[in-house]
């Protein structure tokens, strides 16, 4: 049935049939925490969207992008708009894609408009119990309940995380924080949550984190509600801005999952048996592979080798992956004990030229600087003050690393180690994750005596020999109690064939490195993007770098 101009503007009323229909809708619309009349001629979805784009100045090819929510934070869409409009005046919270609906508090009651002094009293925690009654109009007080665990867990997240000082320093000039800050706020929270919790954290943890925003900052503490941090975290309905970044991040976790229907986990990285495609000139029989190793154990020859190792690669990259000959590489093939350069002809062997070149490539010219950028924004100390003044300069200094090396261990204070579950050990430091990166060692001392001093076979790491820490003149890497000699004798190139050694050899990242290999793999190599498992973190460091 077509619809005449009177009845498309307004049906007749159920109570009654033969009411005069309205011509205009007046509503209220709140967008970036700015809130508006708005006259609505047609009561149709379309009209709304149009209206709002106009009245808050979006940009028109962000129209599609307009999500509107009624007083209950529910999304109204365009078969419902009708009937909701009959009954709703507003205000209607418009949000764009991809952001978390955030219901002002201002919507609460008519009253909650008040002047800045009313603010004040009505946000403060502890006013003593003889106060005279807030004057009507006023909001009311809430008693003293400050849960100060929650208060010191959400003042050190802030303090350590990039980003943070800048939402205190705000709170502190305004005793109030902006939508973006806001969004910033949650987002680092939340961060540092699924980080140490996963991404499905229990209520406990987001009703602590709930209840330790308003503890640090009493301002932002909903006096109208029954707990006052509701708004961050509600446990009965499970909505919240926390709740709500929460589901973002498992929604964006699922899509990079694929379908429902895959079941897949994400397996990126070395170290999951998983051989790679790679062209050979020629496939040996059994017996030309167990000649060429022959010749490999007595040949003096580095051009020799070096043909050698390289027809043999189908071999060694079986060997490898198979967990029962795995542990034999080095006493089958013992030329990478003292050929360098031999990790890097199996790499580009198995991910080509112009993958092996990226970092060489990339580091000096894109991500150093970014690096000692973001660096700034961390919580000073003595040692990451050392290690931004070595990575800004360029000449030799006389205590710590390199400026490479020092910018390559700033990456590692921006990429901490997450914890590792509570049947694992528990999370570790920066600083201490540098240990699992690179040691120093004096020119002149052992090698081998070294390695004989390792407890037990580890992941990967650097052993670097020189007079001092910035002043090396060659790099090892250490694997189950071997010292392999690197080519290179700059730190990047050092750190590059570290990076490498992981997939030619199949182990694992170490997880008090998992964060920071991971981050170089996929932002640097672009190895397994999309298939590898990353923290918010990671995504997050990246984007800014990037971009």
């Amino acid at each position: 049935m077509t619809l005449n101009p009177t009845e498309k503007n307004s049906p007749p009323s159920l109570h009654n049939p033969l009411a005069r229909p309205i011509v205009k809708k007046l509503l209220r619309v709140s967008f970036g925490g700015v809130q508006k009349y708005m006259k609505l001629p047609e009561l149709t979805f379309c009209d709304f969207l149009r209206e709002v784009s106009l009245k808050f100045n979006i940009a028109e090819d962000r129209r599609l992008d307009i999500k509107v929510y009624d007083q209950s934070n529910t999304e109204v869409d365009s078969e419902v708009f009708e009937e909701i409009v009959q009954e709703f005046h507003g205000p209607f919270l418009i949000s764009l894609a991809n952001e978390a609906p955030g219901y002002p508090q201002s919507t609460s009651s008519p009253c909650s408009i008040a002047s800045e002094d009313t603010v004040i009293l009505n946000f403060s925690l502890c006013d003593p119990a003889e106060e005279p009654v807030a004057a009507e109009g006023s909001q009311p007080k809430r008693p003293c309940r400050i849960n100060y665990e929650a208060k010191a867990l959400i003042e050190k997240i802030l303090t350590t995380k990039p980003g943070g000082d800048r939402v205190m320093e705000e709170y502190a000039k305004t005793k109030s924080i902006t939508d973006s800050t806001r969004r910033q706020l949650i987002n680092i929270l939340t961060a540092e949550m699924t980080e140490t919790h996963g991404t499905s954290p229990p209520r406990s943890v987001k009703v602590m984190y709930a209840q330790g925003i308003v503890a640090l900052f009493p301002y932002l503490e909903d006096p109208y509600s029954q707990n006052g941090y509701e708004h961050y975290y509600d446990p009965e309905s499970g909505s919240g801005y926390i709740a709500w970044r929460l589901k973002t991040i498992q929604r964006k976790a699922a899509e990079e999952r694929g379908p429902a229907v895959s079941t897949s986990p994400k397996v990126g990285g070395p170290g999951h048996g998983r051989t790679r495609p790679f062209t050979a000139d020629r496939v040996l029989t059994d017996e030309e592979v167990e000649c060429a190793i022959a010749l490999l154990r007595h040949t003096a020859d580095e051009e020799t080798i070096r043909e050698k190792m390289k027809v043999t690669f189908a071999y060694r990259h079986a060997m490898v992956n198979d967990e029962n000959k795995s542990a034999e590489v080095f006493s089958v093939f013992p030329r990478f004990l003292d050929t360098p350069g031999l990790i890097e002809q199996d790499f580009r062997v198995m991910f080509g030229e112009q993958t092996a070149n990226k970092f060489m490539e990339r580091w000096p010219t894109t991500f150093k600087a970014g690096v000692i950028k973001e660096s700034h924004g961390l919580v000073p100390s003595t040692d990451l003050l050392d290690l931004m003044r070595n990575a800004e300069t360029s000449t030799e200094v006389e205590k710590g690393w390199d400026s490479d090396m020092s910018a390559i261990i700033l990456l590692l204070h921006l990429l901490p180690p997450s914890a590792q579950g509570r049947k694992r050990p528990g999370k570790i430091s920066a600083s201490n994750a540098v240990y699992h990166l690179i040691k120093f060692q004096k020119t002149g001392t052992s090698v081998q005596q070294h390695l004989d001093n390792i407890p037990q076979s580890s992941q990967p790491y650097l052993l670097a020999q020189g007079p001092t820490k910035s002043s090396i003149h060659s790099f090892f890497i250490a694997i189950d109690k071997h010292a392999l000699p690197c080519q290179a004798t700059s730190s990047v190139g050092a750190l590059d064939e570290l990076f490498k050694a992981h997939y030619v050899f199949g182990t694992s990242y170490s997880p008090a490195l998992n964060n920071f290999f991971t981050f170089l793999q996929t932002s640097i190599y672009n190895i397994d993007v999309g298939k590898t498992k990353e923290t918010p973190r990671i995504a997050e460091l990246r984007a800014r770098m990037v971009r």
